[in-house]
C-alpha cells in the first residue's frame, strides 16, 4: 500500500531508537520530533535530517500533520500525554506501562473508544525472538494444551533516570504479564501477590515500598490458566533476567539461567535423558518488510558509545523494535486492533498495580476492572 502516516517521536533517549526504522518503513513518514532540551533535539533532528522539531508537546499536537504519536518520555508522563493526543486526535503508541494508577488506564480506554483513535502500548517481550518462537510452536500445536505459564523481570535499576529508585517492582510488571496474557490472549481477572524482603530503608521511604521482591498469581478470565510472575529491581543479587516459559502438556520452553545461553525445550513421553534440549530461537525479520528487516539484529544503541541502558541490561529487547513498528503502522493503514490494543495493555499495566496493592494487603485477591467492557 502506498499510504503513509506521519509520525511524530517524543522523547529522544530510548526514542531514538525508533526514528531510523519509521523512516525506512514503507508506510511511515518520520515526520517529527519532540523534546525538551533544544540542544538535544537538535542533534537528534541534524543526525536523523529531521526538520519538524518541538520543545512543547502542546504545540506538537497542534500540528495537523501528525497523524500518530509514539510516546517514549518518563513513566510519569505516559498517561497525561497519551490522553492529550487521543483527544487532540492523534493515534498513540506508547512505551510501558500504560499509566501508574489503575484510574488513568481507564480512562485511556474511554479516550480511545472516545476519539475512535488507536492505542498501542509498546511491549517488547511480545514481539522479541523467543515470544515469536513460542507462539509458532503453540500455534502450529506443537505444545499441546497449555497447562501454565510463568515469567520474571528482575534487574537492578541502580544509576537509573530519577523517577526509577524505590519504584514498587510491580508497577512495571508488563514484560512480565504481557507474555504470559500474550500468548493465548487471555484476560486477567484478578490477581494475588506478596512482598518479600527489604530494600534499603533510603529508597523504601520513595514510595513507601519496601519490598526486594514481588512476586504474583494472575487468573485469567473464561480460562482454567493460572500463571506466575515475579519482580525485582533493588537490592536483590540477580543478573538482568527477562524471562518467559510455558508449559504444555506435549512439549515445555524455559529461559535459561544466564544470560547468553540457549533456551530449553522438554519433550514429553522421551526417555528421561532426552526430554531436555537446547534449542537456538531463529530470529523473524522475515515477518517485516524487507526494508526494516535488518533492525532485528542491530539498532541505534549496538555502539559502545552510544549505549542505552536499556541495551546494556535488556540484550536488545529480543529484536523487538522493528516488529513493534511495524505492528502499529499497519494496524493504522489497515483500520484494525493494534496488538496489544487499549484493552488489554489496560489490562496487562493494572496486573502490576493491583498486584503492588495485593503485597501491602498480605496477599489479597484483587479483581480487576473490565477493560474490555469499556472499549
Amino acid at each position: 500500500m502506498s499510504q503513509k502516516i506521519n509520525v511524530a517521536i517524543v522523547g529522544l533517549g530510548f526514542g531514538a531508537e525508533f526514528i531510523p526504522i519509521y523512516q525506512q518503513h514503507p508506510n511511515a513518514n518520520m515526520y517529527a520530533i519532540c523534546q525538551r532540551t533544544e540542544s538535544k533535539l537538535n542533534a537528534v533532528g541534524d543526525q536523523y535530517g529531521i526538520e519538524v522539531r518541538y520543545t512543547s508537546y502542546d504545540d506538537l499536537l497542534n500540528d495537523p500533520n501528525v497523524d500518530a504519536v509514539h510516546i517514549n518520555s518518563p513513566i510519569p508522563n505516559h498517561a497525561e500525554q497519551t490522553l492529550k493526543a487521543l483527544r487532540a486526535g492523534k493515534h498513540v503508541a506508547c512505551t510501558v506501562p500504560m499509566a501508574t494508577s489503575v484510574e488513568d488506564c481507564i480512562e485511556i480506554v474511554k479516550a480511545t473508544k472516545e476519539s475512535g483513535k488507536k492505542y498501542m502500548m509498546m511491549e517488547t517481550v511480545v514481539y522479541a525472538r523467543e515470544f515469536l518462537f513460542v507462539k509458532e510452536l503453540y500455534e502450529k500445536g506443537e505444545l499441546g494444551k497449555v497447562q501454565f505459564l510463568k515469567a520474571s523481570h528482575q534487574q537492578d535499576m541502580e544509576g537509573w533516570p530519577d523517577y526509577w529508585p524505590g519504584l514498587p517492582p510491580m508497577h512495571y510488571a508488563t514484560h512480565c504479564v504481557g507474555p504470559v496474557a500474550g500468548l493465548l490472549k487471555l484476560e486477567a481477572e484478578y490477581v494475588s501477590c506478596f512482598g518479600s524482603g527489604t530494600i534499603s530503608e533510603d529508597l523504601a521511604k520513595i514510595h513507601n515500598s519496601p519490598f526486594a521482591v514481588e512476586s504474583a498469581h494472575i487468573k485469567f478470565k473464561d480460562s482454567d490458566l493460572s500463571a506466575y510472575v515475579y519482580r525485582s529491581l533493588f537490592d536483590v543479587a540477580r543478573q538482568y533476567r527477562e524471562s518467559f516459559e510455558v508449559y504444555g502438556s506435549k512439549k515445555s520452553f524455559e529461559w535459561p539461567l544466564i544470560e547468553g545461553e540457549d533456551p530449553v525445550i522438554h519433550t514429553a513421553k522421551k526417555p528421561e535423558h532426552e526430554i531436555a534440549e537446547k534449542v537456538t530461537t531463529p530470529d523473524y525479520a522475515h515477518y517485516l518488510p524487507q526494508e526494516i528487516q535488518h533492525f532485528t539484529g542491530h539498532g541505534v544503541y549496538d555502539l559502545d558509545d552510544n549505549s542505552h541502558l536499556s541495551f546494556v541490561q535488556g540484550g536488545g529487547h529480543g529484536g523487538s523494535h522493528p516488529h513493534l513498528a511495524h505492528e502499529f503502522i499497519s494496524a493504522l493503514i489497515e483500520d484494525r486492533e493494534p496488538f496489544p490494543n487499549a484493552w488489554q495493555s489496560a489490562n496487562w499495566t493494572s496486573v502490576g498495580i493491583l498486584a503492588h496493592e495485593s503485597a501491602l494487603q498480605g496477599g489479597a485477591l484483587i479483581q480487576l476492572p473490565d477493560f474490555k467492557e469499556l472499549s
